[in-house]
């Protein structure tokens, strides 16, 4: 069984995200995702919101093979616990595959135990607009015993980052919007409050995060 593994701080998740998911749903058997916290970013949305968010995301999608599902027990904070969770799941004979943004390439080898993780699952990196894949960063991983992919294709020009400083929901998916106006999610009163004061509040709702 070939299981994809899409961890994703998803703060919020956005399109990009789901565009991704969808490719891998032709791809894979099973396609796992959960919302996890970053240990290189700070000021993170509550993690059951984001896992909410994501839910969300996956049921809007239109996957004739149904394969897509919020695995959210894989969440952990080190990524070689959530292949341990992975392979007690769905055996020790099936074929992980690790997927990651082309913009985390070079934290990898800060990864806790990133030999050990290495050895027990294969890597996809996605290409993200704005984020060329660094080959010094991909023979590192390489050397560490690494067996990097590329996929075929390329997220779309949208970002979870842009959207909390800039609050475009254009970044985002309708059901997504919605949780994030009734949860009042995302707020920079002091940035956007030109913004707000020139758009309908249902157009951007309330942001409350961290700009």
């Amino acid at each position: 069984m070939r299981v994809a593994l899409f961890g994703t701080s998803a703060d919020p998740p956005t399109a990009g995200h789901q565009k991704i998911l969808s490719w891998l749903s032709e791809r894979y058997d099973w396609v796992a995702v959960w919302a996890a916290d970053n240990p290189f970013k700070s000021h993170q949305t509550p993690l059951e919101h984001r896992a909410a968010m994501l839910r969300l995301l996956i049921a809007d999608i239109d996957a004739p093979r149904h394969n897509i599902a919020l695995e959210q027990e894989l969440s952990s904070f080190r990524t070689l616990e959530t292949v341990e969770k992975a392979k007690f799941t769905w055996g020790e004979d099936a074929e992980l595959t690790m997927i990651i943004g082309s913009d985390l390439l070079n934290q990898l080898p800060r990864w806790y135990r990133i030999e050990d993780l290495l050895q027990q699952v294969q890597l996809l990196i996605v290409p993200r607009p704005g984020y060329a894949i660094d080959e010094s960063s991909s023979e590192v991983v390489q050397k560490l015993g690494g067996k990097i992919a590329i996929a075929s294709l390329t997220g779309l020009d949208v970002s979870s980052t842009a959207y909390r400083e800039h609050g475009d929901s254009q970044a985002l998916t309708a059901p997504v919007v919605a949780y994030i106006n009734r949860e009042h999610l995302y707020e920079c009163q002091d940035v956007h409050k030109k913004d707000t004061n020139s758009v309908k509040p249902t157009t951007f709702g309330r942001f409350q995060g961290w700009c």
